[in-house]
């Protein structure tokens, strides 16, 4: 498969516990920051001050007490160890002795308060604090920091859509394709049907009756989705977690809701795939925003590479990187390579026919099941060069 693929790797949190610290003598700055760590499902460490660092055990300390140098309250969290520290900026100044480490903030509330006052800033370098915030104004973000924190989010999952160039193209099938691939190579796998028209990945997987969360469910999310509790609702089958629709009314998802599960999603890690909708609308267009690599799937012949153009263009703009996916030709039809030259597509590969897919489906097993298969083969094929470790992914 042609081409190269970036995957943005950001930093992961410094371990620890998983329970920020917080140090502040602030009784209302701390039922504030008490209150988003709970909005965020944290459990806090609570200290008035960070330890002495020049010293052994009895070197001094807050009120006289002494305490080794990096260790924390009895049962607590230290400030070396703790993977995030929200410093109030009441007790800034007893933090300037404190080693250099990341994921430290300063943070005050600005009731009263003037952000650019000069004093907070120095206190902020002093302390090696990455960023000042201000409550309420910096509240959301905060919250999704401590989040991220509980959910230990390190690198986010590759992202992965598939879309018919064509009606019938084979995009679904090759969705739940990829899907099993990665689950059975033993990547941390979840499919999200994207299509509220198609008919179901669910029926794809063989599991209509399957316990677990549908679309519906989640018509109402806004903002941050926990990616721990996502995965746990979500219907198992072959491996892999599923997001489908039901079989009652038509619910409509609006696009917050698309963009919250995504990004749940992804900050589970491993692999998500998506199966998009040919019509690209505002939901559709929010799922596109979050994905590494579109794949489209285009059959070899004319009027559908004339369909394809128009999706082609209809995906200009809102996804990264869009590349082509030819269903098997038969003698006398087009080659791979001219349908994506027609395109103006890199080719990311030939979709192979299978034999016998109907009569698998019949029996409750999904596209891509037999291992020696061409599709399976063709999928494995495709993780081995997307997983790479490391930006510049071949694929």
């Amino acid at each position: 498969m042609a081409g190269t693929m970036s995957r943005e790797v950001p930093e992961r949190p410094i371990p620890g516990a998983g329970r920020p610290l917080i140090i502040t003598e602030d009784p209302a700055l701390l039922d504030d920051l008490l209150r988003l760590c709970a909005a965020a499902g944290a459990e806090p460490h609570v200290h008035p001050a960070v330890p002495e660092q020049s010293g052994a055990a009895g070197s001094g300390g807050v009120g006289g007490v002494g305490v080794a140098p990096g260790a924390g309250p009895p049962g607590g969290a230290g400030w070396a160890d703790a993977p995030l520290v929200l410093v109030g900026e009441d007790v800034g100044g007893r933090v300037r002795g404190a080693p250099r480490r990341g994921g430290v903030f300063l943070v005050g509330r600005s009731a009263g308060r003037n952000p650019d006052d000069p004093v907070v800033w120095q206190r902020a370098v002093e302390i090696g604090a990455e960023q000042v915030l201000w409550l309420p104004n910096s509240e959301s973000w905060l919250v999704d920091r401590i989040a991220d924190v509980v959910e230990g989010a390190g690198r986010p999952a590759l992202a992965v859509g598939v879309i018919g160039g064509s009606g019938g193209a084979g995009a679904s099938t090759l969705a739940c394709s990829l899907a099993v691939s990665a689950a059975r190579s033993g990547e941390r796998t979840m499919l999200i049907d994207g299509d509220p028209f198609g008919g179901g990945l669910d029926v794809l997987l063989g599991g209509e009756g399957a316990e677990g969360l549908r679309w519906p469910d989640f018509a109402a999310s806004r903002g941050r989705v926990a990616a721990g509790a996502l995965e746990e609702s979500l219907p198992q089958l072959h491996g892999l977690r599923l997001l489908s629709w039901d079989r009652g009314k038509r619910v409509l998802v609006p696009p917050a809701a698309m963009c919250s599960v995504l990004a749940a999603a992804r900050r589970r890690g491993g692999v998500v795939v998506v199966d998009l909708p040919r019509r690209v609308d505002e939901v559709a267009a929010e799922a596109l925003a979050q994905l590494d690599l579109v794949l489209m799937v285009v059959p070899v012949e004319l009027r559908s590479v004339a369909a394809a153009s128009r999706v082609g263009d209809a995906l200009h703009g809102v996804a990264r990187d869009v590349r082509v996916v030819v269903r098997a030709r038969l003698a006398g039809e087009l080659d791979p390579d001219e349908v994506a030259g027609l395109l103006r597509l890199p080719l990311a590969g030939e979709m192979p026919v299978e034999l016998g897919v109907a009569e698998w489906l019949a029996r409750g097993e999904p596209p891509g099941t037999f291992v020696w298969g061409p599709l399976a083969r063709f999928c494995d094929g495709f993780w081995r060069r997307a997983l790479v470790a490391g930006p510049g992914v071949s694929v």
